[in-house]
């Protein structure tokens, strides 16, 4: 894939070339920076049209991710607030020299690290926590919704994602969650599996892709309002999936 950048006034604009048919706009955080993919043989100067059509659009993006609720800085100190599920819990650090682990107790949070564990740590065994609470959840929901879609996905991954909430490659039909999910309501987990399952059919976001969310998913787009709505990781990332 070739990368060039371009200028829309007083904005900048990333341009990757892509084997694709149709061409895409994101706006990523934390800065509002504008990646545009754009199909093998489109002329640069057809892209830069269609991103100056779109400045309104690219504009009222930015503002929404410069004004969306940020969580704090997390520091992995007893009675902090963290949210599983889309619950709040309290974080309750327990140190005890025996394996790390992380359990929920009530509205408490567990995390139980050796003495003198630093934030650092600290932070990676509640990481690793998520990401297994995140594959646990999104492994049955994930085949439920490949039979009523007809699709199937080769392999899912789960990881730490700065720029977005899912992804997915239909070249090699897999998908990405960013695991910050499994701090969201269940329900918003679901709008993302259908959303990136969605791009095994359709790779867009046309009419098409649009189409089928609907007629799976129909409540989706209060689904995507209410993630959108809610605060993200202080490092913040895109939008909208």
């Amino acid at each position: 894939m070739a990368s060039v950048q371009i200028e829309l006034g007083s904005l900048r604009a990333d341009v990757i070339r892509k084997d694709i048919r149709h061409v895409h706009l994101s706006v990523l955080p934390p800065e509002g920076r504008v990646r545009i993919s754009a199909p093998l043989h489109m002329s640069l100067e057809t892209v830069r049209v269609f991103a100056i059509s779109k400045l309104g659009w690219i504009r009222q993006q930015q503002h929404k991710l410069q004004a969306q609720a940020r969580e704090p800085q997390r520091e992995y100190l007893t009675r902090e607030s963290h949210y599983v599920w889309g619950q709040r819990y309290l974080l309750a650090v327990l140190e005890k020299d025996a394996a790390p682990a992380v359990e929920l107790r009530h509205h408490t949070l567990v995390l139980q690290v050796r003495p003198g564990a630093d934030e650092a740590r600290r932070q990676d065994v509640l990481d690793a926590w998520y990401r297994t609470q995140l594959r646990d959840k999104a492994s049955p929901m994930i085949a439920r919704w490949e039979a009523l879609m007809g699709v199937t996905a080769a392999r899912c991954f789960v990881q730490h994602m700065k720029t977005q909430w899912g992804s997915c490659n239909p070249a090699t039909r897999t998908i990405r969650l960013n695991t910050e999910l499994a701090k969201k309501p269940p329900e918003c987990l679901e709008y993302i599996v259908v959303h990136e399952l969605a791009h095994l059919l359709e790779p867009t976001h046309n009419a098409r892709f649009t189409a089928l969310l609907t007629q799976h998913l129909p409540k989706w787009p209060q689904l995507k309002a209410e993630l959108n709505r809610l605060p993200v990781r202080h490092e913040g990332w895109r939008a909208s999936a």
